[in-house]
């Protein structure tokens, strides 16, 4: 499978694991973290966006933490839309190894 083919496909079993979870499983912690699942996707998405504004040359920008963690799938699937654009072969491979990680954190 090709490196852009696994990112995506690791976009959308993260984003079907997740796409229905309530406020209350987003603020709840995984993997024995006591950091919130919102708070890790938050984190990838950021993860993402800093490696997507590497490859196209310009200065990373905090992606904003929106109040409605719902939002956080849309988020991730637009981020990672850039990183397939955008980024090189060896970063996609990366990210879908990060979000296959985090899909495992949440099981």
């Amino acid at each position: 499978m090709r490196d852009d083919d696994q990112l995506g496909a690791a976009v959308r079993k993260l984003v079907g694991q997740v796409s229905r979870w309530t406020p209350p499983r987003w603020a709840a912690s995984s993997g024995g973290s006591a950091t919130s699942r919102a708070a890790l996707m938050h984190d990838l998405v950021q993860w993402l966006a800093d490696r997507c504004a590497a490859a196209e040359g310009r200065p990373a920008l905090p992606v904003p933490r929106l109040d409605n963690d719902l939002a956080l799938p849309d988020q991730l699937r637009v981020v990672a839309a850039d990183v397939r654009r955008f980024a090189p072969p060896p970063v996609h491979a990366e990210a879908a190894d990060r979000i296959n990680a985090l899909r495992g954190a949440f099981a």
